[in-house]
């Protein structure tokens, strides 16, 4: 490194950790092949903004409590040892600073950011359900469906997919808790199943009593032959338990019979566990919680509506509220009234309140209008997951704001003898149910005004109180500054008089379809990637190999051209460590076009969860390359594109 550039990253270092609160705020410091990645005692003291704005960076954010400097492939290389040299921080491996950046989180932080990891994967699918199931209850409330064979037929398929989600819900959260916690995801899939196995009685029908339960004697122990469905937090607990397990047998079974033993163990003593342990356990808990709540409606006045109405919300975290059928039934069965549907709707719109409270405070933040519109859109119709789990959950204070809301309309629902008349809708649709007696309609329209409004307000009071923007996008990086618009050249993805081919077998795609945000934002620069069919990745053109990350997930070249090309192979692949990736080259190496630079286990990186796609990104400035007027096709590796 010439002096010149040690003195301009000098500078950079030293306006850094400044930015960052001061060398004393700095607990430790690593990069991968594009960012700087450091983990500080107080994140508040950052001002994002003005790192934004510094020499050679191209984005910021924070994700995992780290805070991730984007300044790209090679760069960072040269910035992170003048900036470890000049705070005077030992290098760290990627793994030891997740290591340290969890040391910083008391028990509860981790269980709330293991909750935001694990609902994030399959927040999609519960988004894309919620608001198919706010469709339905609207369409099938209309005579002009009912009285239409096509408009009914397309209603009820409507039902349907809306429903199956949440019915497969405890499937998809062992899933993705399994893979969280770093066991292979279709054995987390596998006990999902097994948990909603058409062998075992279902879990609603049984709790009525309509269904006969057979009982099982293992280990002494009387086991009821039930499902779980509803049972998130079994779900999410049998996640871990998967995955510690596969984990175990994959380091203690013997390689010869790994295949097929370690998968058989796991499987079966977490199919022991759920029913013996983690099952009943993981019930006892959610109908803890949630008889708990029902006792306060029925002896503690005002204070006992205010906290069901405020406390609600969370047993839907658990699963278990749908259990409240049964007690909304019972209720109108002795009594004609139903005092739980209204504060049940009070409390979803109090987290509505803080959806659109979150949404204020960052609205300037494309992700989070995206994921904040359609979630309180979802709220209107009664259905909260999206809300809970996509952003008041995963921020913390919007959940406390929601709460309070739904504690202020508790106390309107029982100050104004609010009841329903029926159960099974909320909050929009909810209003045909309410009891219209002593202003019934009016009452209930108050209630949701005022628990909405309380939760919009404490949750953009508490959101002042954020030294930075907690952004819906905290995992997503900001776009860089627009770039210059690279002048296009005569020939498709020409550059002077080089040709590029492709580095690997697949289909191409373009670079915004790349389910990373710091690739789709083209933060590094323009190009295209590849959904390979195979682990070889080559050489587009010739030149030289300018770098090889240790981790051998990404190479760096320059084309005898100039070009400055970065090849990534998979998204977060930098985790692996190099477990599955042979590099067949190393820095300084020159190669031809087609010459093959990394193998990669495909098959076992994609077993591992990883998105496998592989980015092509031409990292300076001004490339002199028309990437859009690439063929978005097939190709071979090393065939002229």
């Amino acid at each position: 490194m010439d002096e010149k550039k040690r003195q301009r990253y000098l500078a950079i270092s030293e306006k850094l950790a400044e930015l960052v609160g001061g060398k004393k705020n700095i607990q430790g410091i690593a990069h991968c092949a594009t960012r700087l990645r450091i983990v500080l005692e107080n994140n508040d003291v950052v001002d994002l903004k003005a790192i934004e704005d510094l020499d050679l960076v191209k984005g910021v954010f924070v994700a995992g409590d780290q805070l991730q400097i984007i300044f790209g492939a090679g760069l960072v290389n040269d910035v992170y040892e003048v900036f470890k040299d000049y705070t005077g921080k030992a290098g760290m491996s990627l793994s030891d600073l997740k290591t340290e950046a969890n040391k910083k989180m008391n028990p509860l932080q981790r269980i709330i950011k293991a909750l935001s990891d694990v609902f994030i994967d399959i927040m999609p699918g519960i988004l894309a359900a919620a608001l198919l199931t706010g469709l339905s209850g609207v369409l099938t409330n209309l005579d002009v469906v009912q009285n239409n064979a096509t408009l009914y037929g397309i209603t009820r398929l409507i039902n349907i997919s809306s429903g199956a989600i949440f019915g497969f819900l405890p499937l998809a959260v062992a899933y993705s808790a399994c893979k969280r916690f770093g066991g292979r995801p279709i054995l987390g899939i596998v006990i999902g199943c097994i948990m909603l196995s058409p062998s075992l009685a279902d879990a609603y029908a049984a709790a009525q009593g309509t269904v006969e339960v057979t009982t099982l004697h293992i280990f002494g122990l009387s086991v009821g032959l039930v499902g779980f469905q509803g049972g998130i937090i079994v779900a999410l607990l049998m996640g871990v338990v998967t995955a510690k397990l596969d984990l175990f047998f994959e380091k203690k079974v013997p390689e010869v019979v790994r295949l097929l033993v370690s998968p058989l163990l796991t499987t079966l003593v977490s199919a022991i566990l759920l029913f013996t342990i983690v099952g009943p356990a993981g019930r006892g808990l959610a109908s803890g919680l949630t008889g708990a709540l029902v006792w306060m409606t029925q002896n503690l006045g005002v204070f006992g509506y205010a906290v069901f109405g405020g406390l609600q919300q969370l047993v839907v975290i658990t699963g278990l509220h749908h259990i409240f059928g049964a007690i909304e039934a019972q209720l109108l069965a002795d009594t004609g009234r139903n005092i739980l549907n209204p504060l049940m709707s009070v409390a979803i719109i109090g987290q509505g309140g803080a959806v659109l409270g979150y949404l204020s405070r960052n609205y300037k933040d494309a992700r989070t209008k995206e994921l904040c519109i359609p979630s309180f859109i979802s709220v209107l119709f009664g259905i909260t997951e999206p809300a809970l789990f996509g952003i008041n959950l995963r921020f913390k204070y919007p959940l406390v704001g929601g709460c309070i809301g739904g504690a202020i309309g508790g106390a309107v629902v029982y100050f104004t003898n609010l009841a329903a008349l029926g159960f099974g809708t909320t909050v929009l649709p909810g209003i045909a149910l309410a009891d219209p007696a002593g202003n019934g309609y009016v009452n209930y329209i108050i209630a949701h005004v005022l628990a909405l409004a309380a939760g919009f307000a404490v949750t953009f009071v508490l959101g002042g109180f954020q030294k930075k923007p907690a952004s819906a996008a905290a995992e997503t990086p900001k776009p860089a500054p627009e770039k210059k618009e690279a002048e296009k050249s005569a020939q498709a993805a020409s550059a002077g008089e080089e040709t590029l081919c492709a580095h690997a077998t697949g289909q191409m795609i373009p670079m915004e379809e790349v389910k990373d945000e710091t690739f789709a934002q083209k933060m590094l620069g323009d190009g295209f990637a590849i959904l390979p069919e195979d682990g070889t990745v080559c050489s587009p053109v010739n030149g030289t190999v300018s770098s090889v990350f240790d981790t051998k997930h990404a190479v760096c070249l320059v084309s005898d051209g100039g070009l400055e090309i970065l090849i990534h192979i998979g998204i977060d692949t930098v985790n692996l460590q190099g477990k599955y990736f042979t590099a067949h080259v190393k820095d300084g190496d020159v190669v031809k076009a087609g010459q093959s630079l990394v193998t990669f286990e495909l098959d076992q990186v994609k077993k591992a969860g990883y998105d496998t796609v592989i980015p092509l990104v031409f990292t300076d400035p001004d490339p002199q390359v028309d990437v859009s007027s690439l063929q978005m096709r097939h190709v071979t590796h090393g065939e002229n594109i």
